[in-house]
């Protein structure tokens, strides 16, 4: 959608400003919509859970392909948000249940394949579907193909467990709407300019307080009723780190997926296609390596994918800091593949064991978890780095450099924020266990000095 914002403004008549809400109304709709779907995925059978997201992500879908109005593109990309803050959580938390924890993690590197080379290809392919033709034909395109993925995989998915009727506090799905939504547009805010910092901080904060109201709420509800979000998933300590982890490295993605398309267009005048196709091989290569990763994790464990990995996001960043307006194209492609394929090796490892040091029925909250922080983590991300390179570039422009020496500089400061960030990965993964047993009950998340898996009780 990113590359459809200059379409929009012509054809719709907004402003910059208000066609980037296509991409923050989707990020706020399921930072919103994903804490309510741990609830909802043991209320509702598997089948009917697919069938109810993939509707209405059709439904949402065709809207934005006929919206005669902004705000009714804007309606439709709520629509389809609601639809993949369901579908996420149901893909982990079914992988969970029905594949075996010997096979976790081939299977979730045959997942981070599918998942990876998307949106490799995405700028690539909307590149060239804008010079086809219109903003609609990205909808119309998608349209037919998720229709017969609907069809297809109602015949195909077979239901996993047993429906449980439980209640929901609403009080609970208001606060957390409210607090990670909030949150998310503050920090999306915070990134757009000087002039909307203020407000990007009052709402943040506000959030913030929004999501300390709803954590006590879980907690109550933990001693005597139904969370909407149990939070006992963090008593697993192998989940945790694995958690912090996946969120400071998809924060420091989405900060240099960020920063690069803004370097190459704005100071090195590549069009939008051309800058897609640049990236696309990191992509590409994070896809093309994730069945193999999952592999091999399945053999040696967690600590020799993740900790080298881990030093393969810095170094790539650090390549980064030394960016200038003649670094080599090939440079430029190397370092974000080294970036793709570090993340590669980390992500697949860190889902496999955090989501296999939790019991059964803590699956999906724990997924769900996962996509709620990794949609603050992507706003975080963004708007961090924005705001770091935005504030570099405005102080050496006043202290008289020239406008694009100023950005350069902005650049680099911005990448070495993240490069910092990402030494926190390193300290990290170094604490991470080869492997966990499959969790028995809560509590139940320990390894010995050996890193052999010790059951509940043991010695």
């Amino acid at each position: 959608m990113v590359n459809a914002i200059p379409r929009l403004m012509e054809s719709l008549d907004v402003t910059e400003q208000s066609a980037q809400w296509v991409s923050t109304v989707f990020m706020l709709t399921m930072a919103a919509v994903i804490p309510v779907t741990g609830w909802f995925l043991q209320r509702v059978t598997t089948k009917q859970a697919y069938g109810i997201a993939m509707g209405i992500f059709l439904v949402g879908t065709v809207l934005c392909a006929v919206a005669p109005l902004f705000s009714v593109l804007l309606v439709g990309r709520v629509i389809q948000a609601a639809g993949t803050a369901v579908m996420m959580p149901l893909l982990m938390t079914t992988l969970m249940v029905v594949v075996p924890e010997q096979d976790r993690g081939r299977v979730m590197g045959n997942v981070t394949l599918a998942i990876s080379v998307a949106p490799a290809l995405g700028p690539a392919v909307s590149g060239v579907i804008l010079q086809m033709g219109s903003w609609r034909l990205l909808f119309v395109v998608v349209l037919p193909i998720a229709a017969l993925v609907t069809y297809f995989g109602l015949r195909k998915v077979e239901n996993i467990g047993e429906p449980q009727v439980s209640e929901i506090d609403w009080f609970s799905v208001g606060v957390a709407a409210l607090g990670f939504g909030g949150l998310v547009y503050g920090l999306s805010l915070f990134g757009e300019g000087e002039d909307k910092r203020a407000l990007g901080i009052g709402i943040g904060v506000a959030g913030l307080l929004m999501i300390g109201i709803f954590v006590l709420r879980q907690l109550k509800l933990q001693r005597g009723g139904t969370p909407l979000m149990d939070l006992r998933t963090l008593r697993h300590g192998t989940y945790a780190l694995s958690l912090a982890l996946m969120s400071i490295g998809f924060l420091t993605m989405m900060g240099a997926m960020i920063l690069l398309p803004l370097y190459l267009q704005n100071l090195r005048g590549l069009s939008p296609l051309e800058t897609g196709l640049l990236v696309m091989p990191g992509g590409l290569a994070m896809g093309v390596l994730g069945p193999q990763v999952g592999k091999i994790f399945d053999r040696v464990g967690s600590r020799p994918l993740v900790l080298p990995g881990s030093i393969g996001i810095v170094i790539a960043l650090v390549g980064y800091t030394q960016i200038s307006m003649d670094m080599p194209y090939w440079q430029i492609l190397g370092l974000h593949v080294l970036l793709m394929v570090s993340l590669a090796t980390t992500f697949t490892p860190l889902f496999s064991l955090g989501m296999g040091a939790l019991p059964p029925q803590l699956y999906s909250h724990g997924s769900s978890m996962l996509g709620t922080l990794q949609q603050v983590a992507a706003a975080f991300g963004t708007a961090l780095m924005v705001t770091v390179m935005t504030a570099r570039t405005t102080s050496e422009i006043e202290a008289g450099a020239a406008p694009a020496a100023a950005q350069v500089s902005g650049l680099r400061l911005a990448f070495i924020v993240a490069a910092a960030l990402a030494l926190v990965t390193v300290a990290l993964a170094a604490r991470l266990p080869q492997r966990v047993a499959p969790a028995e009950g809560p509590g139940h998340d320990t390894t010995d000095e050996d890193d052999e898996p010790v059951k509940a009780g043991q010695p």
